[in-house]
């Protein structure tokens, strides 16, 4: 039985769906200016994940990320760069769609750009107008009235004193009250005309947080299942998509909340500002893909995940292991997972258990070990089968061991085969100086050759 911890009441939960055997989620996406960074890969393997469990758990999903496609960042960013919005924003979804491809990671079911709706979002601005919960602020734009929505702080868990002295609170003078947030800008003269909606309150744009309820509710009704994103997101923006959704339509807006926990560098939040920080791109140049997913998931979501160069090394030098069992032990392709047998109960347990990829993970390793040990192929389609749930160990286990840039030497696939060759010719030779000089040369370039009876096989170290 599938326990989740549900922010909001800060307990793990048994989780009943609505709609018995359906799930709907929603998660907030990635707001397109810039290179998708190690933040953004956490949020879509993670919740790449839970929708894998979800599905293998026999439940019919219906998942929604999505795009945040204008905002000042976007603005700012077109501006400077002298382009179209729309073709910066279809730019930066382009470069997310192949960042989230080289993961792993799954299309969601919808994945709705926020300029798409925006209809929607003001007529839910509408709704709360009409309930006195919006009003137009002295500047022209339209504001959320916090204090009139009872249930505020209740995520975050934050009394409304304590919000007015926080720091992140807007203290815009032109607002009712310093708690207010903006669901509709008023457009400004400088401001291109693309990002200028005509509305009942004049010309402008959406406020960020309206653009998650519209489109949730749209897609995925006014009460659903789970909503997630990164803990940052905590608050305002998920507080302010309760007040929002809640307000306008009087009833729970989502049952589970969940939040995967920060990326660090070095014991240090990632951040521009402190100079650790790191785009997808710029990690996949030195790490296989499939070691920076299988790094992201070997820690509990709701911990903090710690980046280095050591850990990511530790993490590649694991995924060759589990690698290195089905090299040595052939599992074939297409075997379904035999849920009866004990690893594989110990893995459902641990996914049960609010997703807990480390203990999964854990088990790969026990798994792999029996491989090792009894070179058995129906416990090798066990492993293949039970990491594919987690998007793992889906590649031919000698393309993965072989998998790498040139080392410093040169020595790329072709390189390396070509050595193999001349260690081979030295050995049928007998000149079993020269084919040691060759292996002792490899093994100084990360490459470690393995003699069997089928002939020689290489990997990188």
């Amino acid at each position: 039985m599938l326990s989740i911890y549900n922010t909001l009441a800060r307990s793990k939960e048994v989780f009943t769906p609505i709609e018995p055997g359906k799930v709907r989620m929603y998660v907030c996406g990635m707001t397109v200016y810039d290179y998708c960074h190690l933040g953004h890969a956490r949020v879509m393997v993670v919740f790449d994940m839970v929708a894998r469990w979800l599905r293998a758990s026999g439940m019919d999903v219906t998942y929604v990320r999505n795009i945040t496609d204008i905002d000042d960042k976007i603005i700012r960013r077109a501006q400077d760069n002298g382009e179209p919005i729309r073709a910066l924003t279809d730019r930066f979804i382009a470069a997310m769609h192949q960042d989230a491809d080289a993961l792993g990671v799954l299309r969601p079911d919808f994945e709705p750009r926020a300029t798409d709706y925006i209809a929607q979002m003001q007529s839910l601005i509408g709704r709360l107008e009409q309930k006195g919960l919006a009003y137009v602020a002295a500047n022209r734009d339209v504001c959320y009235a916090v204090r009139k929505f009872g249930g505020y702080g209740r995520l975050s868990g934050k009394s409304l004193d304590e919000l007015r002295a926080g720091e992140r609170v807007d203290v815009a003078g032109e607002k009712n009250d310093p708690l207010d947030f903006v669901l509709w800008k008023h457009a400004k003269a400088a401001e291109p005309d693309e990002v200028k909606w005509a509305s009942p309150w004049g010309a402008g744009r959406p406020g960020w947080h309206i653009e998650c309820s519209a489109m949730s509710s749209e897609l995925l009704g006014e009460h659903f299942d789970i909503h997630g994103g990164g803990m940052d997101l905590q608050f305002p923006h998920h507080e302010n998509e309760i007040a929002q959704s809640e307000g306008a339509h009087g009833h729970t807006f989502v049952n589970v909340w969940m939040h995967n926990g920060f990326v660090r560098v070095d014991d240090e939040k990632m951040s521009k500002s402190l100079g650790n920080f790191f785009t997808i791109r710029e990690v996949l140049q030195k790490y296989d893909p499939e070691v920076v997913r299988f790094f992201i998931l070997r820690a509990h979501y709701r911990s903090a995940l710690n980046y280095s160069d050591a850990h990511l090394e530790d993490a590649r030098n694991a995924l060759t292991r589990l690698y290195t069992a089905l090299k040595n032990v052939p599992a074939g392709n297409g075997a379904a997972v035999d849920w009866r047998e004990p690893a594989a109960q110990r893995f459902r347990a641990a996914m049960d258990d609010d997703f807990n990829t480390a203990e999964a993970v854990a088990v790969l390793f026990e798994l792999a070990n029996e491989v090792n040990r009894s070179a058995s192929p129906a416990l090798a389609a066990q492993l293949k089968a039970l990491a594919a749930v987690l998007g793992l160990l889906g590649r031919d286990p000698q393309a993965f061991l072989q998998a790498g840039a040139p080392d410093a030497s040169g020595l790329d696939a072709g390189a390396i085969e070509g050595k193999v060759a001349e260690r081979a010719a030295a050995k049928k030779a007998k000149n079993y100086a020269e084919a040691d000089r060759i292996r002792a040369e490899l093994l100084e370039s990360g490459v470690i050759l393995e003699d069997g009876a089928g002939g020689t096989t290489w990997r990188r170290a």
